[in-house]
């Protein structure tokens, strides 16, 4: 082999790494070697030539084309880094155009492809011209054109469609929504679904439901109603742009419809059990620090195999136990005829009390089947409070005199306690009356916990309590039993003896009544 013969060996050699290395920069090199314009095209003309020559002055082509083919890799990914694809300045022969970028609310196919959420059609009609009454909406919830035509196109992509649900039946209805019983179309699971009121809301999902969201899925417990999921429908109302439906496993009763039907005969079996089953899901609840604060027979649903669950949270929240750094919440909470004392007095440093005081409410219409104090306003259930547990005086309640309404409502200081003389006549069991005592103190300090309640004799003694009460619902032939369907006034029409029929049964406080209520 001469010389020459090995000096084009090596720049061959040599050729092949540079090529390679500039691959990695440049995937099109086919193009750029036959553009001779191109540096790497006329070093690569040179290299080849320089094979006839001696090894040096090839290794030096060789070189130069390697060291200008890195700088214009490093100039293109400048060039791409300051220059998105999509705004680049497109370079032709003549002139300069640049492409400027789609707008955010574009009607071309590509946009409404991104924007088109789960279930959307393709040929889905496009945004509409801003009207009057959508320019009212938008100076209401302050927002512009723009953004409030994607507020308005929007779909939730992790939400789906409650039209996978067939409603069957309306159960409930309340200040906070509307309850349905409904069936799934693909698994033909029953459900209720709890519509949440949108009018109101200015701001997007009401903060009470957002609550009520949180807690649930902080409580996962045998005696806790079960959130499924949410849904959303769009609204058929010009005040609703969109609609939201909490899913819930559906319970075929209510407490207030079971007690309110002359079929439905309870044991003490039955109240041992159903009350230990709610005494349960209150521990759970206060174990996990949050307050219920809506304690009624309304909210006590009963499954189709006997399994007593608490149900609607919303007005539930978190309370804290440091008893240095104790917060105001409003005392604007639980419905009147189970409104505990102090909240009736404007306490609004309370804790777990107010949810046991509803608790004894409870136990005792297991035995009366109608709610014990019916007052139609605060001063009239202080009154019927005042008769039933005994005088509100500093020396049953110990500062009682420091709270808001003490001095500004009128209270009888002459009533003795009647709780044993009233209730014992119905409730025969002297351990049960023994709980309910101490449940209906009129001192929040004196009433025992879920827990301590739990430990009570009354559960310790026979008939003990069963796992649940399925032979009680059996004898119903599957006929649901809820406090709407059975009628608004059913639960009441049992009321206590000495007690006027109040006008219509109290429902929660509306969440925009008080300015406080998110607090």
């Amino acid at each position: 082999m001469n010389a020459y013969s090995f000096d084009g060996l090596i720049t061959v050699v040599l050729l092949l790494v540079c090529t390679c290395a500039y691959l990695k920069r440049v995937p099109r090199i086919s193009t750029l070697i036959a553009d001779k314009n191109a540096p790497l095209g006329v070093f690569y003309k040179a290299a080849v030539v320089g094979t006839r020559l001696h090894y040096a002055v090839s290794v030096s082509c060789l070189l130069t084309a390697g060291v200008l083919c890195r700088i214009q890799g490093a100039a293109r990914m400048l060039i791409n880094v300051i220059l998105p694809a999509s705004q680049a300045v497109k370079r032709h022969p003549n002139q300069h155009t640049e492409v400027k970028p789609k707008p955010l609310l574009s009607s071309s196919s590509s946009h409404r492809r991104r924007c088109r959420g789960p279930g959307r059609a393709k040929g889905s009609r496009q945004l509409k011209v801003v009207s009057a009454k959508d320019e009212e909406e938008m100076a209401k919830i302050r927002v512009d054109s723009r953004m409030y035509g994607y507020m308005s196109e929007f779909n939730y992509p992790y939400i789906n469609d409650v039209n996978n649900y067939e409603r069957v039946q309306k159960i409930g209805q309340g200040t906070f929504g509307e309850v349905f019983k409904a069936r799934c179309k693909k698994t033909g699971r029953m459900v209720a679904l709890k519509k949440i009121l949108m009018e109101n809301e200015k701001e997007g999902f009401p903060i009470t439901a957002l609550r009520e969201v949180k807690m649930l899925q902080q409580l996962k417990h045998k005696h806790i109603t079960e959130l499924i999921e949410i849904c959303s429908a769009k609204s058929s109302t010009a005040k609703e742009r969109i609609t939201f439906y909490l899913v819930f496993t559906f319970c075929n009763h209510d407490l207030a419809g079971l007690l309110s039907n002359d079929k439905v005969q309870l044991k003490l079996v039955h109240q041992k059990t159903l009350m230990k089953h709610l005494l349960l899901g209150l521990f759970q609840i206060h174990r996990c620090k949050i307050l219920h604060r809506d304690m009624k027979a309304a909210n006590v649903l009963i499954t189709h195999d006997g399994i007593l669950k608490l149900a609607d949270f919303g007005l539930a929240r978190p309370y804290t136990v440091d008893a240095t750094q104790k917060h105001a919440y409003t005392n604007r909470v639980v419905t009147l005829w189970y409104r505990p004392p102090e909240l009736l007095l404007g306490e609004r440093y309370y804790n777990t009390s107010i949810d046991m005081w509803g608790a004894g409410c409870i136990m005792a219409e297991l035995w009366t089947r109608s709610p014990i104090m019916q007052g139609d306003t605060e001063q009239r259930q202080l009154s019927f409070i005042t008769k039933l547990c005994g005088a509100i005086t500093p020396e049953v309640w110990p500062e009682c005199e420091k709270l808001p309404l003490y001095k500004q409502l009128v209270l009888d200081q002459d009533c003795r306690r009647r709780v044993q003389e009233r209730l014992s006549v119905i409730i025969k069991d002297t351990e049960a009356m023994n709980l309910l005592e101490r449940l209906l103190s009129l001192n929040p300090a004196q009433r025992p916990s879920a827990e301590h309640s739990l430990d009570a004799d009354f559960f310790y003694r026979t008939p003990y309590p069963a796992e649940d009460v399925s032979d009680l619902i059996r004898g119903l032939n599957h006929e649901s039993m809820f406090e709407f369907t059975m009628g608004r006034g059913a639960h009441q029409n049992r009321r206590p003896a000495n007690q006027q029929q109040p006008a219509a049964r109290p429902s929660a406080p509306a969440p925009n009544e008080y300015k406080e209520m998110v607090f």
